[in-house]
């Protein structure tokens, strides 16, 4: 692939970056924050989508999952979440293993490869509470794969237990845990975590966390939440982070740039990120994070039609059928709970690209011509 299309002497520093990515070298801090602030979306979208398909071709991935929440009961009071309760709230839940394994059994389909479980970080029960969820639905789904668990939830369970995160992780390992996901990151900086009031895991212990669990083995999952208070160098910093731990370890599978969704759903256009500032994200992310092999355009935050032009701005995973999204439609997501299998096959091949269906580690399950 080596004929450009963008116009080299309308700037000569979009060129000398275009240059960069031509030749497959990594990208600084400065030239992150260059591409946040210029307004040519569409060599930055070009750049992307030739990053991108020389790693992952024409290939977009999905899988059917299942998002499940133990409890919604956290001791965290961060200042973006609205899903959280205090225990005693109207709607504050705090489910058994056998509940959650009824709610499952009720909305569960055949085709089914991973639960995806996040939830609150509800000090009213033991660390062995969390560890028991996930046994007793892998004993009911020992074909499920049990994607589980935030880096900032790890941390928390280490205080209430004592263990090491070793420990902590070699338990749930035991109990089920195949994969961590991203969530926790939100912005990977001390002084934003301040003043977002992030009372959960610092930036040092979400890295450590990750580093752990890739050396005992795991595949985990990693994100980065936008649109609050952050500077456009604090998310680039954000992303040299996530890039100079993959460098070291190798174990992130794929990383997820989060738009901030408001707390009403009914909050005006200017609450939420522009469209053009979700297509930029996704581009740098791809970009900058060249030792990642996929950057996922989240449908439950920025909408199917944009996630459909994401696939030509850098990103090559859709994420998946979801069943009941909660955590960002409590902060006033406007798009639907989930999709169906169909829906995204439709999705990417609207966008010119082939469809393939994965399991957690981006195993192939099925192409889809």
């Amino acid at each position: 692939m080596t004929t450009a299309l963008w116009t080299r002497h309308a700037d000569p520093r979009m060129s000398e970056i275009a240059d960069k990515v031509e030749r497959g070298e990594r990208l600084t801090l400065e030239d992150g924050v260059y591409l946040y602030e210029s307004d040519d979306i569409l060599t930055l979208g070009q750049l992307a989508n030739l990053a991108n398909m020389r790693k992952n071709g024409k290939n977009v991935y999905f899988i059917e999952n299942m998002s499940l929440y133990f409890t919604n009961v956290c001791e965290a009071h961060c200042a973006f979440c609205n899903f959280r309760k205090d225990e005693g709230d109207e709607g504050a839940y705090t489910l058994s293993g056998e509940e959650m394994i009824a709610y499952v059994d009720q909305h569960i389909n055949p085709n089914v490869q991973e639960f995806h479980i996040v939830g609150g970080h509800n000090p009213h029960v033991p660390f062995q509470y969390y560890v028991d969820s996930l046994k007793a639905l892998k004993e009911r789904y020992p074909q499920v794969a049990l994607k589980a668990y935030t880096a900032a939830e790890i941390d928390f369970f280490t205080r209430i237990s004592g263990l090491s995160i070793e420990e902590v992780l070699r338990q749930l390992i035991d109990a089920g845990l195949e994969s961590l996901t991203g969530g926790g990151a939100e912005i990977l900086s001390d002084e934003y975590r301040k003043k977002m009031r992030v009372e959960k895991a610092g930036v040092e212990r979400y890295l450590e966390v990750h580093r752990t669990a890739h050396q005992l083995g795991l595949k985990t999952h990693t994100t980065m939440l936008y649109g609050a208070i952050e500077t456009h160098e604090d998310r680039v910093r954000h992303m040299i982070h996530i890039r100079e731990l993959q460098d070291e370890t190798n174990g992130f599978l794929v990383f997820i740039p989060l738009s901030m969704q408001p707390k009403s759903p009914k909050a005006s256009i200017k609450r939420r990120n522009s469209a053009y500032e979700d297509l930029k994200t996704i581009a740098i992310s791809r970009l900058m994070l060249d030792n990642i092999q996929h950057i996922k355009a989240y449908f439950i935050n920025i909408g199917t039609q944009l996630t459909q032009l994401s696939l030509t701005f850098g990103a090559s995973d859709v994420h998946g059928t979801l069943v009941k999204e909660r955590i960002s439609h409590s902060a006033g997501a406007l798009t639907p709970e989930g999709l169906t299998r169909d829906e995204l096959v439709w999705l990417i091949k609207g966008a010119g690209r082939t469809p393939i269906e994965r399991d957690t580690f981006y195993n192939v399950l099925k192409v889809y011509e």
